[in-house]
């Protein structure tokens, strides 16, 4: 789809797209400090509580494969905070793109389109997750966390994670009114459960059998299953493809359902 500007150029889908991640970055060099925390020191901190803290009295092998805790754990908290960080940046920042800013209102009245602003989000959440990660990754390898050079790889699982997180929440903020606790019932009652029981700090089999199948469902455990395969090892390749699979569908849903919501929302 292209849309002209009123001097007559025509502006293509992605030029569109990357107008806004323009803007997006315009912003962000300003105020990037403000933005540490959730740019890969959450995850940093979990791996030190959790990788030398309380992974100090988990005997190596116990549950990890010969491997230590912080090895372990190192690829899956990766996962782990690019889908809360997903989910953080596609919740109360889209709605307010729509009802308190209003900054996509503003948009759309020039010839960027709506599927062009929710392409720009997704683009500049990608960039996000990738930059996080990275960081991650780079003051992991001080821990002693990585084990060979499958940590750029992981990397890449960390995006696709949150991607598969990312697209279904935008959609739920583009059809979102009246907020009230919605988003904070999520983080805790979906994102947290999510994060704790997905295998990010041991194994799922370690779950009662009459509720595994819950972390079947979650995408957290599909990206933690693929980001060890990756760094680790020991998943074999039908299996890989099979989470990769799980998560592109679910990245291709949500995004169908929020392509649909931003175009009923802004197009008057």
């Amino acid at each position: 789809m292209t849309t002209v500007e009123p001097t007559g150029r025509v502006v293509g889908h992605w030029h569109g797209a990357w107008l806004r991640v323009e803007g997006y970055w315009t912003w962000y060099r300003r105020h990037w400090v403000s933005t540490l925390y959730s740019t890969g020191l959450q995850p940093v901190l979990f791996l030190a509580a959790m990788g030398l803290g309380f992974g100090s009295q988990v005997r190596p092998g116990a549950v990890t494969g010969g491997l230590s805790y912080l090895q372990y754990i190192a690829p899956a908290l990766l996962a782990a905070g690019a889908a809360q960080q997903a989910v953080g940046d596609s919740s109360y920042p889209v709605l307010s793109g729509f009802k308190w800013q209003k900054d996509y209102l503003a948009v759309t009245a020039t010839p960027v389109s709506p599927g062009q602003v929710l392409g720009g989000h997704l683009i500049w959440t990608a960039m996000r997750l990738t930059l996080a990660g990275a960081i991650y990754a780079f003051v992991a390898l001080f821990f002693g966390a990585w084990t060979g050079p499958g940590v750029l790889l992981v990397i890449l699982v960390g995006t696709i994670t949150g991607l598969a997180c990312a697209t279904p929440i935008t959609a739920l903020a583009a059809r979102t009114y009246d907020e009230g606790q919605r988003f904070g019932l999520i983080f805790r009652f979906v994102v947290m459960p999510m994060t704790l029981f997905s295998g990010t700090f041991f194994p799922i089999a370690q779950l009662p059998g009459a509720i595994r199948w819950l972390a079947w469902l979650s995408p957290l455990w599909h990206g933690t299953q693929l980001a060890r395969g990756v760094s680790l090892g020991g998943v074999g390749g039908w299996a890989m493809l099979g989470h990769l699979a799980v998560l592109a569908a679910l990245f291709a849903a949500g995004w169908a359902f929020a392509h649909r919501a931003f175009y009923r929302r802004l197009v008057v």
